[in-house]
C-alpha cells in the first residue's frame, strides 16, 4: 500500500512525465500473463498502460518468446518520457511494437462529477487519497492530451493498422480514468486483464464481466496492490 501511494503522489507531482517503477513484477499477475501469452492460440496481445517496459511488458516478453505462435504485442504508452524508454528497451524486438498514443479520446474520459460520485458512493481504494488530490489527477490527465499531441485514438489506430478486429489479449492497465471507456474499444478479447479492480479504472469493468455470460472469471488476486483478475471468453 506504501509503494501504491509513493507511486501516486509522484505521478501527481511530476506530472506524466515522469519515470516510474514497475508495478506488475515477479508476483502472481506477472506469472499470469507469462502463462496467457505464451498459449498457441494467442496471435496478438494489445497492452494498455506500458510505462517504461519494465513490468508487464517483461512479463509478455516472456511469454511470446515461449509461444510458438510467435504472437505481436502492441504497446500503448502515453507519457512521452516513459514512451521514449520503453521504445529504447524493444527497437530490437521484431514482435513488439510500441505507440505514443492515448489509448481513448478525451471524449471518453469520465466527468468530474462521475468521480465525484464514485469517490463517495464507493468503498474503494481512491479513497486512500483526498478526493481534492484525485481530482486534481484526472486534471493532470486531460491537461496532458490537450496539450502534448498524441494521437487520442490509439486502440482503433492500431486496430487499423494492423487489421484487426478483436485482439486476443488485452491488459487494462493505462490511466484511472480511462478504464471503463477501453473495455468498450476491446470487448470480445479471448482474454481481459485487469490491474487496479478496487479503484476507480477497473472497478466497474471486474462487476460488468462477473456479470456477463460472454466471459468467465479464470484468476484474480484482491489481496495484491489494488487487486487484479483474469477473464476469458467463453466461446
Amino acid at each position: 500500500m506504501k509503494k501504491a501511494i509513493f507511486l501516486f503522489i509522484s505521478s501527481w507531482i511530476f506530472g506524466l512525465d515522469y519515470y516510474i517503477p514497475p508495478e506488475i513484477l515477479n508476483d502472481t499477475f506477472y506469472e499470469k500473463i507469462i502463462d496467457l501469452s505464451s498459449r498457441p492460440t494467442v496471435k496478438n496481445i494489445l497492452e494498455i498502460g506500458s510505462s517504461c517496459g519494465e513490468g508487464s511488458t517483461s512479463a509478455f516478453l516472456r511469454g511470446i518468446s515461449k509461444n510458438q505462435s510467435k504472437p505481436r504485442l502492441y504497446c500503448v504508452e502515453v507519457s512521452k518520457t516513459r514512451f521514449e524508454i520503453l521504445q529504447s528497451s524493444y527497437q530490437n524486438h521484431p514482435q513488439i511494437s510500441v505507440y505514443n498514443v492515448s489509448s481513448v479520446p478525451l471524449r471518453d474520459f469520465p466527468k468530474k462529477k462521475d468521480v465525484v460520485n464514485f469517490y463517495k458512493k464507493y468503498d474503494s481504494r481512491l479513497r486512500n487519497y483526498a478526493l481534492h488530490d484525485v481530482l486534481q489527477w484526472l486534471e493532470q490527465d486531460i491537461r496532458y492530451l490537450t496539450t502534448s499531441g498524441v494521437n487520442q485514438n490509439g486502440i482503433e489506430t492500431i486496430k487499423k493498422e494492423n487489421g484487426i478486429s478483436c485482439f486476443d489479449i488485452v491488459l487494462i492497465d493505462g490511466s484511472e480514468f480511462t478504464g471503463e471507456a477501453e473495455l468498450k474499444y476491446v470487448y470480445g478479447a479471448k482474454y481481459i486483464l485487469l490491474d487496479d479492480i478496487l479503484a476507480f479504472k477497473n472497478y466497474f469493468n471486474y462487476k460488468k464481466l462477473l456479470k456477463d455470460c460472454n466471459y468467465k472469471l479464470i484468476a484474480e488476486d484482491l489481496d495484491l496492490r489494488n487487486g487484479w483478475a483474469a477473464f476469458e471468453k467463453i466461446e
